[in-house]
């Protein structure tokens, strides 16, 4: 985990001050008092954490076992001086420059169902972020069973060169909710392309952050 030092620190609370002159004190501080977790880190994962620490999410439990190599540069939030570093180190190392105030919790490991319920306990929001449609299934049925009153963003569907407004965000039930365009498949389609991949991590982001706003103005009631 990353240990920022006291200038970071002391620039984050004015990155926050900042950002309280574009948003409400109530929405800072309901972001600030916030926990999410996000199961991997590509390219949906890596930029979604990067979007909701400059949001100012206060913490962030990232989870990925894999290491950034060069096919990941064009859409991942990765430097080219991070190739075969672990996923996990390397965005803790970049969010820290973006937001020193975001707290990371780093899980370098490969997601199973038997420690699911250890890894993201402590989360208001999950958020499901791999490129496996196998991991996809287990991680959502998982958590529904789970953690049936914890909200759930997952994605399906961003490959391929179709119209980005074919990516929508849809209630699939209570506390679930499916990004993407829930057909165009990462194994089937023939590109990946960064511009679609981060229309849908935009989706699962902004759905994250409405979540966390309301959860709290729910809670204040």
């Amino acid at each position: 985990m990353i240990v920022n030092n006291e200038s970071q620190i002391a620039f984050g609370y004015e990155l926050r001050k900042a950002q309280e002159e574009k948003e409400s004190k109530e929405v800072v501080d309901a972001l600030a008092g916030s926990t999410v977790a996000i199961c991997g880190l590509g390219g949906l994962g890596s930029n979604i954490a990067m979007m909701l620490s400059r949001a100012g999410v206060g913490r962030l439990i990232l989870t990925d076992f894999d290491t950034v190599n060069i096919t990941n540069l064009h859409r991942q939030f990765y430097k080219t001086s991070q190739l075969d570093m672990k996923k996990a180190w390397a965005l803790s190392d970049n969010l820290a420059e973006i937001a020193p105030l975001t707290r990371v919790e780093l899980h370098d490991e490969k997601i199973s169902p038997d420690r699911i319920k250890d890894l993201l306990t402590d989360a208001d929001v999950i958020c499901e972020a791999f490129d496996n449609a196998e991991q996809k299934a287990m991680l959502v049925g998982t958590v529904l069973e789970v953690f049936p009153d914890t909200d759930l963003v997952a994605a399906s569907g961003m490959a391929g060169t179709g119209d980005a407004n074919d990516i929508i965000t849809r209630q699939i039930s209570e506390h679930f909710y499916l990004c993407g365009d829930f057909h165009t498949d990462v194994g089937e389609a023939d590109s990946l392309l960064p511009s679609r991949v981060m229309v849908c991590a935009a989706h699962q982001a902004h759905k994250i952050i409405q979540l966390l706003i309301h959860k709290k103005a729910a809670a204040n009631n």
